[in-house]
């Protein structure tokens, strides 16, 4: 299998610094060999990608989002966690929750930019299970925002 490194770049992406929490509590909490990654918001080296799907944001932009979601997350496992992406035995299950209208009802699409990319990187160590919400609003007016459980 190529480098998960070099296949992220593939997608446009280098793997970035980690966001700092913006409340109390840790990025990635290790039990076992598990790791639990707190929630990622839709943010890139330009800020908080904003936006309410259905109203201003379309499904194409909030996969989008959700694939920044998933190089977050990455980041979290190597530089919070110490995990290099190799190492990664299995991502277990996302849980995204997508800022969106009462009528919009395409979640799951959106969710799959971030499952889309996990799976290019990792290969089928990136396969995993999946819940998609909408919800009203997310920290900092995010569009997506995702957590992870993955196994080491």
């Amino acid at each position: 299998m190529t480098d998960p490194i070099e296949k992220l770049r593939e997608y446009g992406y280098e793997l970035p610094a980690p966001k700092a929490p913006v409340a109390s509590y840790v990025p990635v909490s290790r039990t076992g060999n598990l790791l639990y990654v707190s929630g990622q918001i839709s943010s890139n080296e330009h800020g908080v990608v904003q936006g309410r799907l259905g109203d201003n944001m379309n499904v194409v932009q909030g996969g989008n989002a959700a694939e920044l979601c998933a190089v977050n997350i990455l980041a979290q496992i190597v530089h919070m966690a110490g995990v290099p992406l190799h190492e990664i035995k299995k991502v277990v299950k996302l849980t995204v929750l997508v800022a969106s209208t009462h009528e919009f009802t395409e979640q799951h699409l959106v969710a799959n930019g971030a499952s889309n990319l996990l799976v290019g990187v990792l290969g089928d160590k990136g396969k995993h299970a999946r819940a998609a919400f909408g919800v009203t609003a997310l920290p900092l007016g995010a569009a997506v925002e995702i957590e992870a459980v993955v196994e080491v």
